[in-house]
């Protein structure tokens, strides 16, 4: 994991405003942030077994 110093734009009372963060580090956290969404979108479905989804994958033929 790497380690970052975290940067903050202030006003002039020293007040932390905003954070700075490097390019990758902000689209990795959109990533992850959108994966908790399709999470939280799916926690009410029904897990289906591991034959189900290879039928419906060779179904769809992707296997």
């Amino acid at each position: 994991m790497e380690m970052v110093q975290e940067q903050y734009v202030t006003d002039t009372k020293g007040n932390k405003l905003s954070v700075i963060l490097s390019l990758e580090r902000y689209e990795r956290l959109l990533e992850d942030l959108h994966d908790l969404a399709v999470v939280a979108e799916r926690r009410n479905e029904q897990p289906i077994s591991f034959e189900e989804m290879k039928r419906r994958l060779k179904e769809d033929g992707i296997l």
